[in-house]
């Protein structure tokens, strides 16, 4: 919830032309993240809950690329928060999937 939270702060200096076109996305992606965790957990099964782990995990880099495409369009000067925050949830995110393979 944290990187949500810190991408959405970041999309508010993004300029106004760009909330229907990069912010929606990057929105959408940040916010998948979470979502897809809570619904597999949610599921009845290890495999579905691997299913959206692995969901999540797309959304994540996703969310990784388009916030350096920000970067690189001059959007956001410092992506070092959410970048830290990124490689916290990917080595969450393979050490449960790892879990639930064994």
């Amino acid at each position: 919830m944290e990187l949500v939270e810190v991408v959405y702060r970041l999309m508010r200096a993004f300029p106004k032309d760009e909330r229907f076109r990069l912010c929606d996305q990057l929105g959408r992606a940040v916010v998948s993240i979470p979502s897809n965790i809570a619904e597999g957990n949610g599921r009845e099964s290890k495999t579905e809950y691997a299913r959206f782990l692995g969901i999540a995990r797309g959304s994540l880099y996703e969310t990784e690329t388009q916030l350096e495409i920000a970067k690189r369009l001059g959007y956001v000067d410092d992506l070092a928060e959410p970048q830290s925050l990124i490689v916290e949830i990917r080595r969450m995110l393979i050490s449960i999937m790892s879990k639930l393979r064994s």
